[in-house]
């Protein structure tokens, strides 16, 4: 590893640590000083956030739940409450787990939404436990074989200092990991109310709202990930979602949805 990547990775634990040990200085930080970005997610997220009082989330595919982590912040600063999925065990243990452990409102859950109960096998780069490798993980192994043939993902290991093997195939590990359905979901934590569905699965994100049953839990926000869709499926995605009485704006690579009426809200939804 080289001193700059070693630099960028001694602030991270920094950063980790503070929001862990729920430091004045990183709430405080977000609460008086921060100012998101105007005609963006973050800002939709931050004037929602505090007109809401109260947010209830469930994110799936939360990986270590700050770096690259579009909530973590609003869940810190206007203390959120909800779950937090993430199938990966190492990430799950090492991450996840310690970031909320003194959170309370925060249930962190090692598994993946599924259409059932049960495990399947989820696909990793094998390479490193970085958080680039890790938020590559995914159900859809094509995402992972996209990212080798790319050279991505050598790119990144030689920029670490991670080997890599002789061949392409050895790239990419499977995982089984433990599996949680919507019903099981929302009766085991008491979700009766879901403002907020956060989404992030690597190319899997259409099959969690399909799977999560927005006609029955209805959150009032869903954000996911559409950078891994071919345009199809994102126009297919967002059909989807219009019919089921959902508003949306595409934010590069993610995309926000909002359930009618977004009275307040509108500006966030003009254009495209």
């Amino acid at each position: 590893m080289n001193f700059k990547s070693k630099l960028k990775t001694s602030y991270k634990n920094f950063i980790f640590g503070l929001s862990a040990r729920n430091s004045l200085i990183f709430i405080a930080f977000y609460r008086y000083f921060y100012k998101p970005e105007e005609n963006s997610i973050d800002k939709f997220t931050s004037v929602f956030s505090r007109g809401k009082g109260k947010v209830t989330v469930v994110q799936v595919g939360a990986n270590d739940g700050i770096n690259n982590d579009p909530i973590h912040k609003f869940i810190r600063r206007d203390n959120w409450t909800g779950v937090l999925l993430e199938p990966q065990r190492f990430v799950f243990e090492k991450f996840l787990q310690p970031l909320y452990a003194k959170t309370p409102g925060i249930t962190v859950l090692n598994a993946a939404l599924d259409v059932k109960d049960g495990s399947k096998p989820i696909y990793k780069i094998a390479v490193s436990e970085s958080r680039w490798a890790t938020g590559l993980s995914s159900f859809n192994r094509e995402v992972l074989e996209a990212a080798v043939r790319s050279g991505y993902i050598d790119r990144e290991a030689i920029k670490e200092g991670s080997p890599l093997p002789v061949n392409k195939e050895d790239y990419i590990a499977e995982e089984q990991v433990e599996c949680i359905s919507t019903p099981t979901l929302v009766k085991r934590f008491g979700l009766n109310k879901i403002d907020w569905l956060q989404i992030d699965t690597e190319g899997f994100d259409f099959e969690i709202i399909r799977m999560f049953d927005i006609d029955v839990t209805k959150p009032e926000v869903i954000v996911y990930e559409n950078l891994h869709f071919p345009q199809a499926l994102q126009e297919e995605c967002l059909d989807y979602l219009g019919n089921k009485g959902y508003r949306c704006r595409t934010y590069g690579p993610n995309t926000l949805a909002m359930r009618e009426p977004v009275t307040g809200f509108e500006n966030f939804f003009q254009g495209k």
